[in-house]
Protein backbone atom coordinates (compact mmCIF):
# COMPACT_ATOMS: atom_id res chain seq x y z
CA UNK A 1 0.00 0.00 0.00
CA UNK A 2 2.92 2.33 0.72
CA UNK A 3 4.06 1.85 -2.88
CA UNK A 4 0.67 3.09 -4.09
CA UNK A 5 0.93 6.18 -1.90
CA UNK A 6 4.46 6.88 -3.14
CA UNK A 7 3.37 6.45 -6.76
CA UNK A 8 0.43 8.85 -6.50
CA UNK A 9 2.36 11.49 -4.55
CA UNK A 10 5.36 11.17 -6.86
CA UNK A 11 3.14 11.66 -9.89
CA UNK A 12 2.03 15.11 -8.76
CA UNK A 13 5.14 16.35 -6.95
CA UNK A 14 7.89 18.01 -8.95
CA UNK A 15 10.64 17.81 -6.30
CA UNK A 16 10.52 14.05 -5.69
CA UNK A 17 13.86 14.00 -3.85
CA UNK A 18 12.50 16.24 -1.09
CA UNK A 19 9.58 13.95 -0.21
CA UNK A 20 9.91 12.21 3.16
CA UNK A 21 7.65 9.30 4.10
CA UNK A 22 7.33 8.40 7.79
CA UNK A 23 5.41 5.15 8.34
CA UNK A 24 4.32 3.91 11.76
CA UNK A 25 2.64 0.49 11.82
CA UNK A 26 1.14 -0.72 15.11
CA UNK A 27 -0.64 -3.78 13.75
CA UNK A 28 -4.15 -2.54 12.97
CA UNK A 29 -3.40 1.11 12.20
CA UNK A 30 -0.77 2.49 9.85
CA UNK A 31 0.05 6.19 10.12
CA UNK A 32 1.71 7.60 7.02
CA UNK A 33 3.14 11.10 7.31
CA UNK A 34 4.19 12.68 4.03
CA UNK A 35 6.43 15.74 4.24
CA UNK A 36 6.60 17.80 1.06
CA UNK A 37 8.45 20.84 -0.20
CA UNK A 38 6.27 23.96 0.06
CA UNK A 39 6.15 24.29 -3.75
CA UNK A 40 4.59 20.81 -4.07
CA UNK A 41 1.92 21.18 -1.39
CA UNK A 42 -0.74 22.60 -3.68
CA UNK A 43 0.00 20.13 -6.46
CA UNK A 44 -0.30 17.07 -4.23
CA UNK A 45 -3.31 18.26 -2.24
CA UNK A 46 -5.13 19.63 -5.29
CA UNK A 47 -7.91 22.16 -5.55
CA UNK A 48 -10.19 21.94 -2.54
CA UNK A 49 -8.23 18.85 -1.47
CA UNK A 50 -9.55 16.66 -4.27
CA UNK A 51 -6.29 14.81 -4.96
CA UNK A 52 -5.64 14.16 -1.26
CA UNK A 53 -9.21 12.94 -0.79
CA UNK A 54 -8.91 10.64 -3.82
CA UNK A 55 -5.62 9.27 -2.49
CA UNK A 56 -7.26 8.50 0.85
CA UNK A 57 -10.19 6.80 -0.95
CA UNK A 58 -7.83 4.62 -3.02
CA UNK A 59 -5.84 3.62 0.05
CA UNK A 60 -9.01 2.88 2.03
CA UNK A 61 -10.33 0.62 -0.74
CA UNK A 62 -7.00 -1.17 -1.15
CA UNK A 63 -6.41 -1.64 2.56
CA UNK A 64 -9.55 -3.74 3.06
CA UNK A 65 -7.58 -6.84 2.01
CA UNK A 66 -4.89 -6.11 4.61
CA UNK A 67 -7.39 -5.54 7.45
CA UNK A 68 -5.57 -2.33 8.36
CA UNK A 69 -6.59 1.31 8.58
CA UNK A 70 -4.30 3.82 6.92
CA UNK A 71 -4.18 7.41 8.15
CA UNK A 72 -2.47 9.79 5.73
CA UNK A 73 -1.13 13.14 6.88
CA UNK A 74 0.39 15.60 4.41
CA UNK A 75 2.74 18.16 5.94
CA UNK A 76 4.89 20.99 4.64
CA UNK A 77 8.64 20.80 5.11
CA UNK A 78 9.88 23.35 7.61
CA UNK A 79 11.94 26.16 6.14
CA UNK A 80 15.55 25.74 7.14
Amino acid sequence: MIELIKFVVGTFAENKDAIVYDVEDDGKNVNVSITLDSADMGKVIGRQGKIAKSLRTLVKAGSLKENKKYNIEIKEKDAE
